[in-house]
């Protein structure tokens, strides 16, 4: 059996690739505006009178009560990205996943905890609302690496600091969660009882086509089906029109999960790092956002008809 995470390494994935990508676009952007969400005004605090009170005792709440209802009554889509430290443009990605979701009118935040961001300041345990940054009528950044470990629980998952996190940010449909595997394992594990009983969560892997970068894909992924339970996954692939590596990759990947992960590459998606960002999102980028849009299941059958029924069909490109 192939181990992806002892070093020096790649197994089956590395026969085939030979070469880097040529030239690199910068990483996420750091114009943010200065504008700033309003502060809350919260009402005066009315305790009840300790003698004429009725004394009561609520009913008791496990500790997933918080997310589970957050979950069932809420319009908000988790999407977790997993991080790829050997990206050169992993920000013209993450830009790319936004543009997807703003054409169908949802508001995205941008949780950034990767390996290059920013860490979070102080203030983010305290108002978090005050450290969103608006990029756009439809996107908003959070730099924060460190800080969903900083909202862990006695059992070890983070899952709170998504409580926390849509507290700050009511007007939110979309979460992009960009942070390492091993953060996402604690803030999605199915052994978390806040997840354990949605059925619609799926990693999505960013790569490019170097061999460095698809390395680590694979990895994260073993840490995420293995750690968290994870087993179904998409992917991001960054590589041009005229890459004679990428379809080899996408299928080398789902041949490996599947084989040796017992996982699945349910979607694998491409774009172009060198197409200018006013260039329109591929259909199937533009599919896989409906998709965690749409009402219930992920692959809603009410998809718009000019997709066809390949839409409901595994994502080539």
């Amino acid at each position: 059996m192939i181990d992806f995470l002892d070093s020096g390494s790649f197994g089956n994935l590395g026969g085939f690739l030979g070469g880097g990508l040529d030239g690199g676009l910068n990483d996420a952007s750091s114009d943010f505006l200065d504008a700033r969400p309003a502060a809350r005004s919260s009402a005066p605090l009315t305790l009840p009178d300790p003698v004429t009170a009725p004394v009561s005792r609520p009913a008791p709440l496990d500790q997933a009560d918080g997310l589970r209802r957050m979950f069932s009554g809420s319009r908000v889509r988790f999407v977790p990205v997993v991080s790829n430290p050997h990206l050169s443009f992993g920000g013209l990605m993450l830009e790319r996943l936004c543009t997807a979701f703003g054409e169908h009118g949802a508001h995205t935040v941008v949780v950034d905890a990767s390996e290059r961001a920013q860490p979070a300041g102080e203030m983010a345990l305290i108002e978090l609302a005050e450290c969103l940054e608006p990029l756009s009528d439809r996107v908003s950044y959070l730099a924060a690496r460190g800080l969903p470990l900083r909202f862990v629980d006695t059992h070890g998952f983070t899952s709170p600091f998504l409580e926390t996190l849509i507290d700050a940010a009511p007007q939110t449909d979309v979460v992009l969660v960009h942070a390492p595997a091993t953060d996402l394992c604690r803030m999605f594990s199915r052994r978390d009882p806040r997840h354990a009983a949605r059925e619609d969560m799926r990693p999505l892997f960013l790569a490019d086509d170097r061999p460095a970068s698809v390395t680590h894909a694979y990895a994260a992924m073993k840490l995420l089906t293995q750690r968290a339970g994870l087993v179904v996954h998409d992917l991001l692939l960054g590589a041009s029109a005229q890459s004679p590596r990428a379809g080899r990759i996408a299928a080398q990947l789902a041949t490996c999960a599947d084989t040796f992960l017992g996982a699945a590459v349910r979607d694998s998606m491409r774009i172009d790092p060198a197409a200018a960002a006013a260039d329109a999102i591929s259909p199937g980028l533009r599919r896989w956002a409906y998709e965690w849009l749409a009402e219930g299941s992920p692959r809603a059958a009410d998809a718009p008809a000019a997709w066809g029924p390949a839409s409901l069909a595994p994502t080539p490109y």
